[in-house]
């Protein structure tokens, strides 16, 4: 454990300064060994799922994203979701259907619900924002989107972003005063903005979960699925996994 630990840190100082078109194909390991992590994470998100379905039975949550997003950051939190009871809507910029983008290519594509001009905030209980750079650069364009996300952080509604996503938090300037975590090319933006970055596998701050990529999902689909099942609004103080605390 401690070995692969290690490695996984020195992949992410050999990879700090880089910015891929998808979060996923730097994180090392065979074809085979990333379709066995992806199984192991389908695997715990659905056992924790189903342990907290009751608390999100009746609710209806958003998965904000475009062309180019990171396969398994949409795919895996919306299975999660739904696994445990939720109402689930893709929301994007406009009705036509979304590819994402996988390994080194694109991927699987993905029907859009509603697009921003009639989906309304105040009808979901929370918003996911999965990562890809193509997807996190193309919304964080878009002013309906970013208008989109600050009604979530405004009215104090949970918020889950992973990987490049949290861009859209640093365009809408809701960064400041934060601790959070995302892709790590992402740290000196988040700074800039008055949020303290952390390289740790999860942080929950208030009613906002970030991580960090791909290998953090289960992690990510815990944190999010526990704050999403809770009644009141997150106040407390974040709280964070390190990057050796998840098996």
């Amino acid at each position: 454990m401690k070995n692969a630990a290690n490695a996984d840190r020195q992949i992410d100082e050999a990879l700090d300064e880089t910015f891929p078109a998808s979060d996923a194909p730097a994180w090392g390991g065979s074809d085979r060994q990333r379709e066995q992590r992806a199984a192991r994470a389908r695997k715990s998100s659905r056992d924790r799922a189903y342990e907290k379905a009751d608390g999100l039975k009746g609710k209806t949550f958003a998965i904000l994203a475009t062309h180019g997003f990171e396969q398994s950051e949409l795919m895996e939190p919306r299975r999660a979701l739904l696994d445990a009871g939720a109402t689930v809507e893709v929301v994007s910029i406009d009705k036509q259907a979304i590819r994402g983008w996988r390994g080194k290519d694109w991927g699987d594509s993905i029907e859009v619900d509603l697009d921003l001009k009639a989906a309304d905030p105040s009808r979901y209980d929370g918003l996911v924002l999965p990562g890809g750079t193509l997807n996190a650069d193309a919304m964080r364009l878009q002013p309906r989107a970013i208008k989109f996300v600050q009604a979530f952080l405004d009215t104090e509604k949970p918020v889950a972003a992973i990987c490049h996503a949290p861009w859209l938090l640093v365009e809408a300037n809701r960064v400041d005063g934060r601790t959070l975590t995302s892709w790590s090319s992402l740290k000196t933006d988040i700074r800039n903005a008055g949020g303290e970055w952390v390289d740790e596998t999860v942080v929950t701050d208030r009613q906002l979960v970030t991580s960090r990529k791909p290998d953090d999902i289960p992690a990510f689909n815990e944190a999010m699925i526990g704050l999403f099942a809770q009644d009141k609004r997150r106040t407390s103080a974040r709280t964070a996994i390190g990057p050796t605390d998840v098996p």
